[in-house]
């Protein structure tokens, strides 16, 4: 079996599928898509992926292809193919909270910026929206974005005063799209300040993990 991950070193996504191939242990092949230059909308990636995203995750057998062309289908496979450590969670009660949680990190946080970055940034006019389709900018969700993203900050500020990780007792995927979530926020000049302190220690713990880096 091969694994080869179709990646950007600089967007949000894939590195959510790089720190939990990292935290799995999983040996992979990597292969850079330039996001800035566009290539993924040129016909060579499309043949790979149709929906012109990353990251994108295909796995070769034998005699099989597997491709896999979002986060939550990425987690599912790699979870169940490599289940030490769990990142998903054991028990059903803690399967449903990361479950929650990492959504919670998802909409509230990963798409808020997303909302802000995409419907400002000059660069990606006509492109509001990852995907094929070109869609035009909304400069007011642009400042809606912004106010999510704080009240973001806030959110997990009061989640961490009481604990060392997002959702329960231990690391989780909730954990990966959170700390994601808060770095790409510096795109937008937004970062947790003074203001969270509980947030501040909690990403700094989260940056002793040798999976941070990937």
């Amino acid at each position: 079996m091969s694994i080869t991950l179709y990646d950007c070193a600089t967007a949000p996504s894939p590195r959510r599928a790089r720190i939990l191939l990292a935290e799995k242990g999983v040996a992979h092949n990597t292969v850079q898509i330039d996001l800035r230059s566009g290539e993924q909308l040129g016909e060579a990636y499309r043949q790979i992926n149709p929906q012109c995203t990353v990251p994108a995750l295909l796995i070769a057998e034998p005699n099989e292809k597997l491709l896999l062309t979002d986060n939550a289908a990425i987690a599912a496979y790699l979870e169940a193919r490599f289940p030490e450590p769990p990142l998903l969670g054991r028990t059903a009660q803690e399967k449903a909270e990361i479950a929650s949680w990492n959504w919670r990190m998802e909409f509230e946080g990963l798409m808020a910026v997303a909302e802000a970055l995409r419907n400002s940034a000059p660069a990606m006019a006509g492109r509001a929206l990852p995907g094929p389709v070109g869609y035009a900018q909304i400069p007011e969700l642009a400042q809606r974005g912004l106010a999510r993203i704080q009240q973001f900050f806030l959110l997990l500020n009061e989640r961490l005063a009481e604990q060392d990780y997002i959702a329960g007792a231990h690391f989780s995927i909730a954990d990966i799209t959170a700390v994601v979530a808060v770095d790409f926020a510096r795109v937008v000049k937004l970062k947790p300040d003074e203001n969270h302190p509980h947030l501040l220690r909690w990403r700094a713990r989260m940056a002793e993990r040798a999976s941070m880096a990937s």
